[in-house]
């Protein structure tokens, strides 16, 4: 348990960013389980549209979210940058994976609580109850995303229970 404490106490403060378009985004690298390339992905009907399906990963079935639809933002053409993040978030106290697809990850970096901002409306692409803050990171500014906050609207929750039962069925 001490050692699990530790690894949190120097995780916290760290987090992955990545981009969407011209705009810089950050998630805690704890809720982070693997970033992988784009892979085929098996579309699940009637489904909201930002959900693009599942995959297969090594025998678990993750769903994935497309965040620029998520968000509003037009898609674009998948280059060789475009790539999925595994995360992990809480669903009535079960720990859950999801894939996000992002333009680009960009790296991970320490922002001290002192440099985020609370999130403001400041007429960004991301609704801002999905924001934790905004960071500083020298001239840069990242919108730190509250990852639960994205996946556990009830169309999510709806699709995780939904794959579930699909895979429990397999």
């Amino acid at each position: 348990m001490q050692r699990r404490q530790l690894m949190q106490q120097f995780q916290d403060g760290k987090y992955l960013t990545f981009s969407l378009g011209r705009e810089d985004y950050g998630i805690p690298i704890l809720q982070v389980r693997e970033i992988i390339g784009m892979m085929e992905f098996t579309v699940i009907p009637k489904t909201p549209g930002y959900i693009k399906g599942v995959i297969n990963l090594r025998g678990k079935i993750i769903p994935i979210m497309n965040l620029r639809a998520k968000f509003g933002m037009p898609e674009i053409e998948e280059t060789e940058k475009t790539c999925i993040i595994v995360v992990e978030f809480k669903v009535n106290e079960t720990t859950r994976p999801m894939g996000i697809i992002v333009d680009q990850v960009s790296d991970v970096v320490n922002i001290d609580e002192c440099e985020i901002e609370k999130a403001l409306d400041y007429g960004a692409t991301v609704d801002g109850d999905f924001l934790t803050g905004l960071g500083k990171i020298k001239e840069r500014v990242v919108m730190i995303l509250n990852i639960e906050k994205i996946l556990t609207t009830e169309d999510v929750i709806s699709l995780m229970k939904n794959v579930s039962e699909q895979s429990a069925g397999v």
